[in-house]
Formats: C-alpha cells, sequence, structure tokens
C-alpha cells in the first residue's frame, strides 16, 4: 500500500503555528479569537510529531500576532514555534517563550485580588516556566497553568 497524505493548501501571506500540543490546540484558537475572524484559517489536531508524539497546527491567512499574543500563545502551548509567511515562503521562524513578566493578558485566581474588584491592570511575575507558576503583583497567589484565565 502507497503512503497516503494529506495536502492542504498553502497560504500565501500569513502565519503558521506548529507544534501545538494536541491538548492546546482548541484553547490557542480560543484565545486567539480566530473563530471571529474572517479569513482562511486551516487548522488540523493529533498529527505525529518526533517531538510530541500528537501535534496541533494552525494557519492563519493575512494574520500575523502582535507580542501580546504570542505571549498568549506561550502560556498555554510553549513548545509552539510560528512560521511567518510572505509569497509562499516562510520568511521569519519563532519559537514562543514565556516571559518574565506577564500584563493584561491574564486573570488572579483570588477572587479577593484587587484585580477581581476594580479596574486594575494585572501583573504578573514568572515564578518558573516549567512548570508554569505565575505571581500575582498584588496579592502574591501563585497561578499555575491549569489555572490560566485570559482576559
Amino acid at each position: 500500500m502507497k503512503d497516503k497524505q494529506l495536502i492542504v493548501t498553502a497560504i500565501k501571506e500569513g502565519t503558521v503555528i506548529d507544534h501545538i500540543p494536541s491538548e492546546s490546540l482548541f484553547n490557542v484558537i480560543a484565545i486567539l479569537g480566530l473563530d471571529q475572524l474572517n479569513t482562511l484559517i486551516t487548522f488540523g489536531n493529533s498529527l505525529e510529531s518526533k517531538k510530541l508524539g500528537k501535534k496541533g497546527i494552525i494557519k492563519v491567512s493575512d494574520v500575523f500576532f502582535s507580542t501580546e499574543e504570542i505571549n498568549k500563545i506561550a502560556l498555554i502551548a510553549p513548545t509552539a514555534k510560528l512560521n511567518i509567511i510572505r509569497e509562499f515562503e516562510v520568511v521569519e521562524k519563532v519559537k514562543v517563550e514565556i516571559p518574565d513578566r506577564v500584563e493584561g493578558i491574564i486573570k488572579c485566581v483570588n477572587p479577593k485580588c484587587i484585580t477581581n474588584h476594580e479596574v486594575v491592570f494585572t501583573k504578573f511575575t514568572v515564578v518558573s516556566k516549567e512548570p508554569i507558576k505565575l505571581k500575582c503583583h498584588y496579592c502574591e497567589k501563585i497561578t499555575s497553568r491549569q489555572n490560566l484565565d485570559m482576559i
């Protein structure tokens, strides 16, 4: 039997997010608001990967992500890599990295924290990148990956 592969159309301009852990794919789609975009989006899940076993991939035509959006990806899919596409060619590869500080993109898990009761910009210091642990600037509560709640 011949090897069969599914061919997915290349994008002319845009971003490919590769090496997403399979269990994080739909979280990445949600936090980036990809369901709200009116552009070509292709995604695959549970694809074979030598590094991850199974992985997800997202191709987004005509979209280039901001630093804030890349930081969001890093928090829930730290193995992800972004390929920037111009004229059907990869012109840049970006490995996501968890920043040392996370500001304005996640909520504090402490229900008594001031950030949950007043209009205050959230700030966290990254205490550990693997496993991820974030310390709130205001109440000092530690948040882990399973408790991340994006704003």
